[in-house]
Formats: structure tokens, sequence, C-alpha cells
């Protein structure tokens, strides 16, 4: 079975991460599904509407998969991964037509980053967000996914996410404005439908316009973070965290 699912359902084009056992964790594959699926939103005058979601109930996704990671060999492969990954973030971030993450359990790392890049964010209470990398892999984001978070809960709350490692409730993510609406599990499809109704009957030009505006003042005077990935990414905390989570061990962080 694919691991990303994409269908027309008469004017929404949903895709749906479908990697359960693995709690959705994206394979390179499915970036550049999520890529190609963004194509053909756009490319298709039927469709009005994007909706992503995340198999089997658990997570929507809980980032990428790790064990790709294992790949890396210095700073400059983490710089072509963040490249890659901005590549496919500013390509959903720029669909012209309404997007929307429906988020059930984890939304991690890759995951929070693609919900961050939706218009809107539907919960359920059970849901989870953050980016725990402080005290799994070592590693740090690209500037444009500060950006992201900064834009959407603050500095204030972005660091406190990131630098305690700290999962957000729906509830929080909720009072924070990152979720639009948060319902029961069983409210959920009738409180999807509603929106998505509500969308779809909206001006699609307005909608557009407000979309590409917001984007346009975030990335206004975004600066440039290579270095911040090359270094990160090219220490020996990073080379040795990846292959202790992968083996569910403790690990001793260095500082370099």
């Amino acid at each position: 079975m694919s691991e990303l699912l994409v269908t027309a359902d008469g004017p929404v084009l949903r895709v749906v991460f479908n990697r359960p056992a693995q709690h959705n964790a994206l394979t390179w594959a499915m970036w550049d599904g999520l890529y190609d699926a963004c194509e053909r939103a756009d490319a298709d005058p039927a469709i009005k509407l994007l909706v992503l979601s995340g198999a089997g109930g658990r997570a929507f996704v809980a980032g990428t998969d790790i064990g790709q990671f294992s790949e890396f060999t210095d700073g400059a492969d983490g710089v072509a991964y963040e490249r890659k990954v901005q590549r496919i973030i500013d390509r959903l971030e720029r669909v012209k037509v309404p997007t929307m993450a429906v988020v059930q359990g984890y939304c991690v790392g890759g995951g929070l980053v693609v919900a961050a890049a939706c218009d809107l964010r539907l919960a359920v209470p059970g849901a989870r967000f953050g980016a725990p990398i402080a005290k799994t892999l070592g590693n740090c984001l690209s500037m444009n996914t500060y950006s992201l978070l900064v834009h959407h809960l603050g500095p204030a709350r972005t660091l406190d996410m990131l630098l305690r490692a700290r999962m957000y409730t729906a509830e929080e993510a909720h009072a924070a404005g990152f979720a639009a609406e948060l319902c029961d599990l069983d409210e959920l499809p009738a409180r999807q439908a509603g929106i998505e109704e509500r969308l779809l009957s909206h001006a699609p030009l307005s909608m557009w316009a407000v979309k590409e505006a917001v984007r346009r003042l975030r990335v206004a005077n975004l600066p440039d973070g290579d270095d911040i990935v090359t270094t990160v990414f090219g220490s020996d905390d990073f080379h040795a965290a990846v292959p202790a989570f992968l083996a569910k061990e403790k690990m001793a962080w260095r500082g370099r």
C-alpha cells in the first residue's frame, strides 16, 4: 500500500500520510509526494481545498524517519536536507487553495512543520505538538522553520517548546491560536465537514489574497541560516545521537 494516499474527493484533494505503524514518519518519497500533491492541487481547476491527515489515529506525522539520518556524513548533508524540506514546505505554503491539517495524535518535528505551513489546523484533545530535538537527536531546524513557529506561536512559546523539548497539548495549541479548532474525536467528522463546506463556499481569490499576503509578510526579512545548520548537523553530538536514538540508548551530550 502507498505510504502517501492522494485522492480527489469532489473539490477536495485529500492527502493521507499512511505509515501508521511508524506513526506516519516521513520518508524521502513521502516528502516528494507531498510536493507533487501541491502541484496537483494548483494544476486542477476543480480542486478548491487541500486537506492533510494521518492514518491510524495515533499520529498526524511523527517527523522525518530517523533512520534516513544515518546516511548523513557532515554538515553539508544537513543543509541539503533542510533545503529539500524548505522547498516542499514553501510549495505547501504557496498552494493557491486553502489548506487544512487534521491532527490526531503526534504532530512532531517534520509533522509540526507541515501542519504549520497549512492555513488552518483542526485538532482533537489527544493531539500533541512539538519538536523535542534537544533531547533526541541534537539537531536543529531551518531558519524557515524557526520563522514559521515564531510566526504562529511567538518567540516566547517557540523558545519554551524547543528549549525544554516540550510537547504542547491540543488545548495549549488551541489557546495559542495554532489550532484553529479543537473538538472531541466523535465530533471530528462533522466539524471537519463543516469547515470544508464553509471554505468551499467562499470567494477563491479573496482567500488566495490573504494567504499570499500573510506568507509574504512572514518571509519578507527571512535571514540565511545555513551556518547554523552546518554547525549542528556536522557536530559529533548529532552523529552520535542518531544511532543512540535508533538503539534506544541514552545520549551523553558533549556540546561539540
